[in-house]
Order: structure tokens, then sequence, then C-alpha cells
């Protein structure tokens, strides 16, 4: 009852004809950039965090947070009605969504996407908000060490997770570490990192970085790329949005299981969205009792996948929250927009900040009704979205970045810094470097740091604080096997290569 009377008060938070409107656009923005593709929620986001420097922090995390779940929706009507997946976790719709979409059921298709989402997403902010606080009281017997153990795993189930290369995702993170540590030593009042230039005595602020890294990487790729074909955008009319008696029956134990599987994939450091949905899909052609249907059509293979990655954005919360280490990219830029408001989130932030916790779970029930009334009716404004140039789109974008990066600080220096990294986030791409590890590394160097330098300082030097201490030793024992089971994969993959 404790929760459900929080519930309430998160509520009366919101209720305000500022923030529900707040929670409209940011959805509506969510879906948009769902629905784009070639645009994400970390690229969007990281060009939206300036402005919640002038906002309230509830106000900041409800736009930001709307956003990336808002994305979720949007993600899956490009899959169904091009085969262009708007968002990376709505890859694995394409497969089924599409065929559907041929066959004459993009309706369906897109229906059971929305009402899968929202009772996903409803399901996973149910667990978010009964699992929380007693986590919040575990992490609250956390120590340095602890920290220390568990953002080493945080960072190499990243790299493990990887879509591409482990080696490259480990060296960026240490790049990224570099980056995050930049600026005056605390402990000596040094500079290091600096190159001796006056501006970055303090530090390298994360939104121009992640701008640059995300937002102006994002415009040169595309500039770059030459679309061979023209896409091929569903014309005939969309009808029957409502799925049948027999859809129903196929999709709702999928959507039940990919909703709980996603929440707590999403939960573990480097999951989320794309690994939920990846996973869910395999679970449910390998469950089904006609597995030679995916892929020609199969409802559940919509159903099951698009549930997940809607409920593993509700469990990436999690760790963020009570521990204060995001799980993914999205989750180190609302650790940044918290940040910039001089909060840190962790063991003390449910009872310090209850109105924010609250607040924020509530805004995201209103979302998620928002979503599914505003999703549906919007397909043909959708479909003629996806009509607009990419020409039109990416000069507003790039005027948009500059505008916003020079008004954090009304500084040219932070626009340089911008189209720096701008400019590295494209060949980063170009020669297959992910950008998440490099910006999770990048928000938890300091946190990282300065918890290693409070364990060594309890135990005078010593690094056996780390194997001594329960939580710490099981931390640093599962990095290591991960460490080890990527290393053996890699030599095995090399033994394989020679033999041929």
């Amino acid at each position: 009852m404790e929760s459900l009377d929080l519930l309430l008060f998160g509520f009366s938070e919101i209720v305000t004809i500022e923030r529900i409107i707040i929670v409209f656009l940011s959805v509506f923005i969510g879906t948009m950039i769902g629905v784009l593709p070639g645009l994400g929620p970390v690229a969007t986001m990281s060009l939206l965090l300036p402005f919640t420097y002038n906002t309230s922090l509830l106000s900041g995390m409800i736009m930001l947070s709307g956003i990336y779940y808002g994305a979720s929706y949007g993600g899956s009507t490009t899959s169904i009605l091009v085969n262009i997946p708007g968002e990376a976790s709505s890859v694995v719709t394409c497969l089924d969504g599409y065929q559907m979409a041929r066959q004459g059921r993009a309706g369906p298709a897109l229906g059971i996407a929305a009402i899968g989402s929202f009772i996903a997403g409803t399901m996973g902010l149910i667990g978010l908000m009964f699992l929380a606080p007693p986590l919040a009281s575990i992490a609250l017997k956390f120590g340095p060490p602890e920290y220390v153990s568990v953002m080493c795993t945080g960072f190499v189930l990243l790299t493990y997770l990887a879509s591409g290369s482990t080696i490259r995702a480990l060296m960026i993170a240490i790049v990224g570490i570099m980056l995050g540590c930049a600026g005056l030593d605390l402990e000596t009042g040094l500079p290091r990192f600096t190159l001796g230039i006056t501006d970055l005595l303090g530090g390298i602020e994360i939104a121009p970085f992640a701008m640059g890294l995300f937002g102006i990487s994002e415009v040169l790729i595309n500039i770059e790329e030459v679309l061979k074909e023209k896409r091929s955008v569903f014309s005939a009319k969309i009808k029957n949005l409502l799925p049948n008696l027999q859809d129903w029956h196929d999709s709702l134990v999928p959507i039940i299981r990919g909703s709980v599987l996603g929440f707590f994939v999403g939960i573990l450091p480097g999951g989320g969205a794309v690994v939920s949905s990846f996973s869910s899909y395999a679970i449910e052609k390998k469950m089904s009792k006609h597995p030679e249907r995916f892929g020609k059509g199969a409802i559940e293979g919509v159903a099951g996948p698009e549930s997940a990655n809607n409920s593993a954005t509700a469990g990436a919360f999690i760790p963020l929250l009570t521990l204060g280490i995001p799980s993914n990219a999205v989750m180190a830029l609302l650790l940044g927009g918290l940040m910039i408001h001089g909060v840190t989130p962790g063991p003390r932030f449910l009872p310090e900040h209850p109105d924010i916790f609250w607040g924020l779970i509530a805004s995201m029930y209103v979302g998620n009704i928002f979503l599914l009334v505003i999703n549906l009716p919007l397909i043909g404004i959708w479909v003629h979205l996806l009509q607009v140039p990419y020409k039109l789109l990416f000069p507003l974008i790039l005027i948009f970045c500059l505008i916003g990066c020079y008004s954090i600080n009304n500084n040219t220096f932070d626009i340089g810094v911008m189209l720096f990294f701008g400019a590295i986030g494209y060949l980063m791409r170009k020669y297959k470097f992910e950008g998440a590890p490099m910006i999770l590394a990048f928000v938890l160097g300091p946190m990282f740091e300065t918890s290693l330098r409070q364990s060594l300082l309890l135990s005078d030097g010593s690094f056996l604080i780390f194997l001594t201490r329960p939580i710490a030793a099981a931390g640093i024992i599962v990095s290591i096997l991960i460490l080890l089971s990527s290393v053996i994969t890699f030599i095995r993959k090399r033994k394989g290569v020679i033999e041929k």
C-alpha cells in the first residue's frame, strides 16, 4: 500500500498543465524519432540535453525519458511499413512485421505492436515501482569497493555484449574513462589530459560531448550515404488496426513472456531493448508449435519483441536510480541530466528525492496512455513523414545542435568541442567503433576513480580489499570470467580461421 500511496504522490507532482504538455510532447517527439530511420533516442536526447538546464529537474527527466520509451513505440511503425527499423531495438520486428504488411495485414501488425507495447510498458513500470525501493535499501550497504566491482562488471558486460569487436569496445571504453577524467585532479589540484587548454580545466561537459558523438556524427554519416534504392513506403490503405480473436490467442502469451523477459534483461548492464527484443524473438520461435511461420508473417514475431523492448526501458531505470550506474547509453545521458542539476542518483536518491522518483514513474504511466491513444490514429502522418527527404532534415538538425550547444554556457568553445567529437564519432562509425561504451565510460569514469581511491584509502593501498568483501569479490570474479570467456572465444575463432 505504501507504494500505491507514493504513486499517488507522484501523480500529484505531474498533474499540472505544464508537465502534462511536456509528457505529451516528449512521447510524440520520441515516436517521431523512432519512426524516422537514421535518428534514434541517444542522438535526440543528446541534442535536447541543453534544454534541461533551464527547466526543473523533474520536467527535464520527464522529457528525456519520454523520448526514450516513445522511440521504442515508433520504431515498429517503420519496420512494419518500410522494412527499415527506425530504432535498433525494432530490427527484429522487420522479419515478420513487414511480411504481414505485404500480406495486407499491416493494421493488425501495427495494432498488436502498439497494444503489446502498452501492456509491456505498464508491467515494466509495476516492476520498477515495487523492485526499486527494496533494491535501494540493499544498495545502502554498498561501500566504495562494492561500487568499483559493480562498475567493473558493467564495463565488461557492455564491451562483451557490444555488437562489434569486444577488443575495440574495451579500447574505446578506456578512451572514454580518460576523457571523463580530463580537467583538474580533485585530490592534487593538478591539470590532466587538458593539452594546455584553459577551457578544459573544468573538464569536458557531457552535453557537447554527447551531441557531437551521436548527433553530429549521425548527420555526417547520413549526408555521406547515397541511397541506391528509393524507400518503398507501404501505400495501401491501412485498416482493421484492432487484432482479431485469433491474433489475440497467438499474441497474449508472447506479450506477457516478452514483458517479463525484457524487464529483467533491461536491468543488466549492457542489456537493454536491443538484446531483449532479439532474445524474445529467439524464445518465441523456439517455443512455437509452428516455427516455420516465423519470418513469413507470424504475429508472435511482432508481439513478443515489441513487448520486450518496451518493458526493457522500465527495467533500465532500476540500476540508474538505485545504484547510480547506467546500464546503457540512454541511461548515461539521463545520469548526465541529473548531474547537471547537482543530483547524483544512488541508494539515497529515493529517500532524498521522492518527488523526482515517483513523479517520473507517474509520468511514464501517463505517457504510455498517450502513446496508445496517439500512435494508431497518427499512422497516416507517420507514413507521410517517412517521405520527407533527408536533405531537408539534416541541415535543420545541424542548426539545432549549434544553437543548443551554444545556449549551455554561451561559449563558442563548447561548439568546438561538439564539432570535434562529431568528427571523432563519424570516424568511429566508419571504422566500426561503437559510441555506447565511450559515453558510458565517460560518465562512469570519474565515479569509478573516486570509488577506487576511497577503497585504497580504506585498505592503506591494498587491492585485497576487493577480494575480502563478498559483494566486491563476486563482482570482480564475474568480470574476470566474462573477460576470459571473451578471450577463449577469440582464440577459438582465430584457430578456426588458421585451420581453414
